[in-house]
């Protein structure tokens, strides 16, 4: 499946908040070491949890949509279900990061 990065606020709001499946969300920066070093885990819970779309956001392309969803630490995850925000880990920590994915694919 892999990770489709978010262009748009339009796409966001398709993709994200209009869709009843479980999403998660990485707020990203390019400049970011702990984004860079997260990405390759990230990438491979994409592959093996189908059920869930994976998205990821440039917080500098899309500034005022991270600011919109409270993003102040990059990376920050957010986890949705029903179009809404059920959980948001903050930095690259695996464990937290793996147990909101087993949480949302349940």
């Amino acid at each position: 499946m892999g990770v489709t990065q978010i262009k748009t606020v339009e796409e966001f709001n398709t993709l994200v908040k209009d869709t009843k499946e479980p999403v998660i969300v990485d707020y990203f920066a390019t400049w970011c070491g702990p984004c860079k070093a997260i990405s390759p885990l990230i990438e491979k819970l994409s592959e093996q949890h189908t059920g869930i779309k994976f998205y990821k956001i440039d917080v500098d392309e899309l500034n005022e949509l991270a600011a919109e969803n409270g993003i102040s630490a990059m990376p920050t995850f957010q986890f949705y279900k029903g179009g809404e925000v059920i959980n948001t880990v903050q930095g690259a920590d695996q464990r937290r990061i793996m147990e909101a994915v087993a949480t949302i694919a349940a």
